[in-house]
């Protein structure tokens, strides 16, 4: 067995971000159907989901210095994550909810070197509303507290409205994109101004 394992290129990434019951994970599972070749799919709420917790912090309120804490090591190591399946030369999908700007600035910096596409996932606030009622997963207005943060950093590569565009639509739309890789991508810009920077 090699000690280390390194491809002569990284694989690509396209992160979907947008609010809570936006359409992201129908989007992505959607955009894989259509692939040729294998592509492994990575949500946030996955590194969350294998999280302990323990006794000891059952009862703190999740919004309190202690869980924060967790959580904000939880999404930097995803970040890493998907960089490192990446390295290792899988083209994988993204699915994260940006609000807060930290969390741009430290992909930027777990993402550089490879190629990545941002994709905002977006749908009408009645629409929101609508599905997070249906989830029943969700603290009621989470999607809609998330809707003026997560597109704070302004770019993108490309915008899908899933309002009343089907997974299957959305999915062609990225698929276009991914195809015609352009030269500069949304993520180059963001480093150019700065937003990298921590």
């Amino acid at each position: 067995m090699p000690k280390s394992f390194a491809t002569s290129a990284p694989g690509r990434v396209v992160l979907l971000n947008g609010p809570s019951s936006a359409g992201k994970s129908s989007l992505a599972r959607a955009f894989l159907a259509r692939q040729s070749t294998p592509w492994h799919y990575l949500p946030v709420d996955l590194v969350h989901s294998i999280r302990s917790r323990p006794a000891a912090m059952a009862d703190l309120p999740t919004d309190g210095t202690r869980w924060q804490e967790s959580f904000r090591r939880s999404r930097a190591g995803y970040h890493r994550m998907l960089a490192g399946l990446a390295q290792a030369g899988n083209d994988v999908v993204g699915d994260h909810v940006l609000s807060e700007p930290w969390r741009i600035a430290d992909l930027l910096l777990a993402l550089d070197g490879i190629p990545t596409l941002l994709v905002h996932v977006t749908a009408s606030r009645a629409e929101l509303e609508r599905r997070e009622r249906e989830r029943g997963d969700r603290v009621p207005g989470t999607a809609l507290a998330q809707v003026g943060l997560v597109f704070g950093h302004g770019d993108q590569d490309l915008e899908v409205d899933t309002t009343e565009l089907s997974s299957e639509d959305a999915a062609q739309e990225v698929d276009a994109v991914v195809q015609s890789w352009p030269q500069c991508t949304a993520v180059d810009r963001l480093r150019r101004r700065g937003h990298g920077g921590g």
